[in-house]
């Protein structure tokens, strides 16, 4: 008996550069594979399978073998089973001559393959004739598979996984299985010649092109009873219909499908889709799914994608894709004529994605859009005692579902062209805070030993330079009060007292500060937020720019959510918090930033913040409550050319949070709205915000 061996398949590349020099030297690849073995023939055969090239693997075939088969019919066979199951990594082993008779050899070898249904090995053997060209191999299709016969075929199922469900912190669907309607035709019914004009009706009531229509009709594979879809369109529900609930725009669809329904041909079919209950309340926090693309494909190869599949293109929907997604069940099996399975070769059973739960509070992330829909701006809310994030909104927005029916060519110049952007997600961003940083500046001056809060700057009226050598440059207030301490500076938010403040602190201890406090750093958080920055470049450079710095203006920017883990530090003893998107029960605060504050300076700062909310001279005091106390900051950000521009745009903030730990359902809230110049600067945003706490806070535990 000859000696075992183990064999892998050739390189393509030591084949080609063969083949090269036996053309060179004028040698017929016939006589040069007449000189190989078998055993050599063979490892050659299946290197061709999986590199696709089954034109070579036909030469090296006996002709006289493939009685049923010609050149085509074998190429077609063979491609059809093994790009069917995805066969990779194919490996040949203890590859031996196994007996000859007369002209006749046999070669047994193992098989072992990756394919779409896991792996599959088998030992096999395979005749080869000596002819006078050499060896060939004496073709049967049970060379693909052994229990393979010609009547036979390959089969290869497939189990769709289902996506997993983004849920908010009280089980609500943010993103999920929904249903919608596919609008198509049926060829052999539309009698387009006794119904005139029916494909351009078709194509206007779609907001199609005819033309794509006609080519979807002219597909290879569409047939007189075929359904052809054409576009993907809203459900209209029965109960919707039953209930007269219907909104404009609702009822302008139900129109739509009824006329559709009306021309001959026209078929309306219920499908499955991704949906998002919340549409544009969350679009920018949920993100959307579309049909992967050849270049997905190629990217993630391996990972269980086909050409059918979805994948994450933003928000949660990318940045938990692989969760979500789970992986297709797929079984690889041999049926005969009739397509009763007689073997299954190999099987994987689908694993369904899992579900994501959000520390969102579904309601509360509605309310916050619908509040502030019409402005462009975000808000960001925060269980402050645990770091949840409750919301997340950037407004104005669009509509995730637009996506998933298929978005029109004027729906998306529309929202590209729209002075607001819809599409940019405000949230993520930077910003000038304005005086919501001014609670942010105290705390730095107390603990750096800078500011005494019971010290008296003076009252200097409404506008204030250092000296002269700040030239026209003056930083002005809007309110006259007296004292100058520290709690009135920020129940009346005054710039002046805040811009002596940081010259107080000085440019190295203030940066050093925000630094340690997290400007300049990425937050540890799930989604990726700008960074916060102090200024353009690596330091303060103006003592103008520094006083400037003190109020929140100068070259600060700040990221809302940042800025809400700043505050969770007055509500914990001083120590920042580390926000958190994914739900967990019986969650614990996780810190970010120890003892940012000290006790002492939390203390200080918050007789301000009450203030701020409390007394009637407060900015924010219409938020004021009865039933509990809130505390907050107000804050305006100027964004001017010069100090005498009249034309430039206010930012309007309002930071406000309840105060009793003990409460059913505590929040820190922060909005932002980006011009608030013509509609009463930041009381805007304060009214708005009360509205959705009056709304929250009078709901039942956890929204229920």
């Amino acid at each position: 008996m000859k000696k075992r061996r183990r064999s892998r398949i050739l390189p393509l590349g030591i084949l080609a550069a063969a083949g090269a020099a036996a053309v060179f030297l004028g040698i017929r690849l016939a006589g040069e594979l007449g000189k190989e073995k078998p055993e050599d023939l063979l490892v050659r055969y299946m290197g061709y399978i999986e590199t696709q090239d089954y034109e070579k693997m036909y030469d090296m075939v006996d002709a006289d073998t493939l009685t049923v088969l010609d050149k085509e019919g074998f190429i077609e066979r063979n491609s059809r089973i093994y790009e069917g199951i995805e066969l990779q990594n194919l490996e040949i082993t203890n590859v031996q001559e196994a007996g000859r008779s007369g002209k006749t050899a046999a070669v047994s070898y193992d098989t072992l393959m990756d394919t779409a249904a896991g792996q599959i090995s088998f030992s096999n053997e395979a005749s080869f004739l000596n002819t006078k060209d050499g060896w060939l191999l004496m073709w049967n299709d049970g060379l693909i598979f052994p229990e393979l016969t010609a009547a036979e075929k390959v089969s290869v199922t497939t189990q769709k996984a289902a996506r997993g469900r983004i849920l908010d912190r009280n089980g609500k669907t943010l993103a999920g299985p929904g249903t919608a309607v596919s609008a198509g035709i049926v060829p052999g019914k539309l009698r387009e010649e006794e119904n005139p004009g029916s494909l351009k009706r078709i194509a206007e009531l779609l907001e199609m092109d005819e033309e794509t229509i006609r080519e979807k009709l002219e597909a290879s594979w569409v047939q007189e009873d075929s359904f052809v879809p054409l576009k993907t369109i809203p459900k209209v529900l029965d109960v919707q219909v039953l209930l007269g609930g219907l909104s404009e725009e609702m009822s302008q669809e139900q129109e739509r499908q009824e006329q559709l329904l009306a021309i001959p041909g026209m078929m309306l079919t219920d499908v499955e889709i991704r949906s998002y209950p919340l549409g544009e309340a969350a679009s920018h926090l949920v993100g959307y799914v579309q049909s992967v693309t050849a270049e997905d494909l190629e990217e993630h190869a391996g990972e269980g994608y086909d050409a059918s599949s979805v994948i994450g293109r933003s928000g949660m929907e990318a940045l938990y894709e692989k969760e979500l997604k789970g992986r297709n069940g797929c079984e690889i099996s041999i049926t005969d004529q009739n397509g009763t399975k007689r073997r299954v070769l190999a099987s994987v059973p689908k694993q369904d994605g899992q579900d994501i739960q959000l520390t969102i509070d579904g309601e509360l992330q509605k309310s916050l859009y619908t509040e502030f829909a019409g402005d462009p701006g975000c808000s960001v809310a925060l269980q402050p005692y645990t770091g949840e994030v409750l919301a997340l909104v950037s407004t104005p927005s669009y509509d995730n579902n637009d996506f998933i029916l298929g978005m029109s060519q004027e729906q998306w110049t529309s929202l590209n062209e729209d002075e607001k952007r819809p599409l940019y997600n405000r949230f993520r961003q930077i910003w000038c805070p304005g005086s919501s940083l001014k609670p942010v500046v105290a705390g730095i001056g107390l603990e750096t030993g800078a500011l005494d809060p019971n010290e008296d700057f003076g009252n200097v009226g409404l506008s204030w330079q250092k000296d002269s050598s700040w030239g026209s440059y003056y930083v002005t207030t809007l309110h006259d009060y007296s004292p100058v301490i520290l709690k009135n500076a920020l129940i009346y938010s005054d710039n002046i007292y805040f811009a002596k403040a940081a010259l107080k602190i000085g440019a190295d201890r203030l940066v050093g500060s925000l630094e340690a406090l997290g400007f300049g750093q990425e937050m540890p958080f799930e989604i990726s937020m700008t960074e916060s920055q102090y200024s353009n470049t690596d330091k303060i450079e103006t003592e103008i720019q520094l006083a400037d710095s003190g109020y929140g203006q100068g070259q600060i920017l700040v990221n809302p959510l940042h800025l809400a883990s700043m505050y969770t530090a007055f509500l914990n003893g001083g120590s920042m918090l580390k926000p958190k998107l994914r739900y967990e029960d019986g969650t614990s605060a996780e810190t970010w930033i120890p003892q940012a504050f000290s006790g002492e300076t939390v203390n200080q700062v918050m007789e301000g913040l009450y203030g701020v909310v409390n007394d009637p001279n407060g900015t924010g005091y219409g938020a004021h409550r009865e039933d509990m106390v809130l505390a907050g900051k107000t804050g305006t950000a100027e964004l001017k050319a010069t100090q005498e521009d009249t034309t430039g745009t206010e930012i309007g903030w309002f930071s406000v949070f309840t105060t009793d730990r003990n409460i059913s359902k505590p929040i820190l809230l922060i909005s932002m709205v980006e011009d608030v110049k013509n509609l009463g600067g930041s009381g805007y945003v304060v009214e708005k915000d009360a509205a959705v706490l009056e709304k929250y806070l009078a709901s039942g535990e956890d929204g229920e």
